[in-house]
């Protein structure tokens, strides 16, 4: 027997000799009074292919936990706001493209997470879920977020990485509670000056969006302790970052930043990440003044930074040309770590040998502190993911390899 249809049989209960029924793969218990269900706290039915949920589910009126994750469901039905005792609710991996209404009658939820959907839009009602203190969206399609996110005062974790957003509602700033904010790999321009109103705020995390300014607000946020937005469009940092006083590690790698605000002094930093060929956490700043302004600043080896290249066409020049990266790596890069720039000595082969006119390359370098070997072998070893990274152009292919494996023989 590999079906059985009970519906609407007057069956109170589920036998417990039905797990012996190895070949069952459909049970419908549908319009039976399952009274032994009633007082269910718990149910599990993640990874079942399950497409839809009956209305019936609404009987389970002590259901506190419900795990319906990696399944095919399309639509949630609106009986789902009936579940007032629910705690947690787990819909990640479905099929969803909107959430009802009703969900926000779910007065006691305390979990919400609906990642790895199809959601375009959230429901205004969601701001009915006034227990609710993680909430985790992440791989979406949700270009916006509404205000009622705001009335939500006990949230503490937001996840909303991976969707479509291009702005952040003020009204998140009302989110008086959180404590994690995830925004990475959006399509944000800007954050909200109300981000500063988040006092208990210590992880905010906006990397790979296209942010071209941060507010100054941003330094009401007082518990911040990790503030990422590499990737990003930046071309200054506000000096009042720094009256986050408890920020610890500052990453704004793959940027524009011409320099640093001087303020930063202040801050008892651990990390500060500038660049992805960045070997230490701290690096050495000098300070400088900006003529165009008259704002004292900092600056080091790696500022100004240089925009981020995309591995597409347009950067077919730059892979054309990895030798040089290996032959030419900046002055200012190497000066930082006293080795002298890489001299290079060709050799062409004997004309007499048909078979291999490769030009090839011998690497000499000056032999560097045992303590800078490390930084030498790190550098190379960048420069040989971003020969990886040119597959597929064989012009200059052959040479390059040569050129790379020899200086890593040498460190």
């Amino acid at each position: 027997m590999t079906d059985t249809f009970f519906p609407s049989t007057d069956i109170p209960e589920i036998p417990e000799s039905i797990s012996f029924c190895k070949a069952l793969q459909i049970a419908d218990f549908s319009g039976n009074p399952l009274t032994s269900l009633y007082n269910l706290a718990s149910l599990e039915l993640r990874e079942n292919l399950l497409t839809y949920l009956p209305d019936s589910l609404t009987q389970l009126r002590r259901l506190e936990e419900l795990d319906l994750g990696n399944n095919e469901i399309y639509n949630l039905p609106e009986s789902i706001g009936a579940l007032f005792h629910l705690k947690e609710l787990w819909l990640d991996g479905n099929q969803l493209s909107e959430l009802p209404q009703e969900i926000g009658n779910l007065k006691n939820l305390l979990c919400l997470d609906v990642s790895e959907n199809r959601l375009e839009r959230l429901p205004e009602e969601i701001s009915g879920l006034t227990s609710l203190t993680d909430f985790v969206i992440s791989q979406n399609l949700l270009e916006v977020l509404p205000d009622g996110i705001g009335k939500l005062k006990k949230l503490s974790i937001l996840k909303v990485d991976q969707n479509r957003l291009t702005q952040l509602p003020e009204a998140v700033g009302d989110c008086e509670s959180l404590t994690e904010l995830v925004l990475t790999e959006n399509r944000l321009l800007t954050l909200p000056k109300s981000i500063g109103k988040l006092k208990k705020l210590n992880n905010l995390n906006a990397d790979r969006n296209k942010i071209v300014s941060l507010p100054k607000e941003i330094g009401g946020c007082c518990s911040l302790t990790v503030f990422c937005v590499r990737d990003n469009r930046l071309t200054r940092i506000p000096a009042e970052v720094s009256q986050a006083s408890e920020l610890h590690v500052l990453d704004v790698a793959g940027n524009r930043l011409l320099h640093l605000p001087l303020s930063l002094t202040t801050l008892k930093l651990k990390a500060l990440w500038l660049s992805d060929n960045q070997s230490q956490p701290l690096l050495t700043f000098q300070k400088d003044m900006d003529h165009a302004t008259g704002e004292k600043i900092l600056t080091c080896v790696l500022l100004p930074q240089l925009p981020s290249e995309p591995a597409c066409q347009e950067n077919l020049a730059r892979c054309a040309a990895l030798e040089s990266l290996v032959n030419d790596v900046s002055d200012e890069a190497w000066n930082e770590r006293a080795v002298n720039r890489v001299s290079a000595i060709r050799f062409v082969e004997d004309e007499k040998d048909e078979d291999d006119n490769e030009t090839r390359t011998l690497q000499r370098r000056a032999t560097p502190h045992p303590g800078e070997l490390k930084n030498l072998k790190k550098t190379v070893e960048n420069l040989r993911n971003d020969r990886h990274a040119a597959k597929g152009l064989d012009s200059n292919k052959n040479e390059v390899n040569h050129a790379v494996d020899r200086v890593t023989t040498s460190v």
